[in-house]
């Protein structure tokens, strides 16, 4: 199999030959281990690719260590010259400014090269898209207490998000290449959700299911990424049909109860401790709990080895190599 279709194979949720796998690096990550990781892992014909410009620096890293999912950046938007009443307690009484950047042709044709120099899942990943969105220009505590002392101003704000992202996503999802759309907003903290879930469910899910038809009726599969506990919208998340979740954090949820009552419809990407085995534990360690959790995770398809986050620099390099090896098992 591919690495196209054993990620498909665990989206459906049959059993590819092998789990595949998707690790990333966070920013402090990267710059502390790409170098060793790109001598390690990129060579010969893929080197060669990606000093002629057909695959970036980063996903030439990502291929290498035998990653399945490549991800790719797209053109979006963002607030402008926010004024300082959006840095006040009370809620403001009007809507900022916004402004798009990125190049679709661009982009485009990152899409296209990916496609045609590699056999991966491409995967458009656009982080703080709806809720986190309102967070990055109200801040996250006004925010919140926006949607508790003045929900009309929040829901005002949520709606102009959604209508942004789908003008947005309008351009993008016809573009040849693209396998799966992955929208991000951290809905939980370590311990619960951050809000109720009447509110979730009454202020962002009609949203966020705006948005999934979107990217469902280009036919597209639909990744979603939420930090933190998250556990009372998991059937609402079930229901809504999302094809993958990430990160599946352990220090916050039993991740095998996850699989147990939903694993037959979400696919489960993550689940690797970053909090504790990743950054504390021996390489054997590290290996260890990857196949365990791939084991059970990865029961009839619906798993994607990963760690609960994006690898950062207290990870050691040693326990970073033992998590490619183990994925590469």
């Amino acid at each position: 199999m591919t690495r196209y279709e054993r990620v498909k194979a665990a989206l459906a949720h049959r059993t590819p030959d092998r789990v595949p796998s998707c690790i990333h690096l966070a920013g402090d990550g990267q710059q502390a281990y790409f170098g060793k990781l790109y001598d390690r892992y990129v060579t010969g014909e893929l080197r060669e690719k990606q000093k002629a410009g057909l695959i970036s620096y980063a996903n030439a890293i990502y291929y290498g260590m035998g990653n399945h999912v490549l991800p790719v950046g797209c053109p979006w938007w963002g607030w402008k010259d926010l004024p300082p009443e959006y840095g006040y307690e009370e809620a403001p009484g009007f809507l900022p400014k916004t402004v798009g950047y990125g190049s679709y042709e661009g982009f485009a044709a990152e899409v296209r090269n990916l496609k045609e120099n590699t056999d991966a899942y491409v995967l458009v990943t656009i982080w703080g898209s709806h809720f986190e969105k309102a967070n990055f220009a109200r801040g996250i505590e006004n925010f919140l207490a926006d949607l508790a002392a003045d929900p009309e101003y929040a829901q005002s704000m949520l709606d102009f998000i959604i209508h942004k992202n789908l003008v947005m996503l309008e351009n993008i999802v016809n573009i040849p290449g693209i396998d799966g759309i992955l929208l991000g907003s951290d809905w939980g903290s370590q311990r619960d959700l951050l809000m109720s879930p009447s509110t979730w469910r009454t202020m962002i899910r009609p949203g966020e299911e705006r948005e999934y038809k979107i990217i469902k009726d280009a036919g597209l599969d639909v990744w979603i990424h939420s930090c933190g506990d998250i556990r009372k919208i998991m059937p609402d998340l079930y229901d809504m049909g999302i094809d993958a979740l990430n990160p599946v954090q352990p220090e916050c949820m039993d991740i095998y109860e996850l699989k147990d009552r939903y694993g037959d419809r979400i696919t489960f990407w993550g689940g690797i401790s970053t909090q504790r085995t990743l950054p504390y534990g021996t390489p054997e360690d590290v290996k260890r709990e990857a196949r365990e959790i791939a084991a059970y995770m990865g029961r009839d398809g619906g798993y994607i080895l990963a760690p609960s986050q994006e690898i950062q620099a207290d990870v050691p390099y040693e326990n970073l190599c033992a998590l490619i090896e183990a994925a590469e098992e």
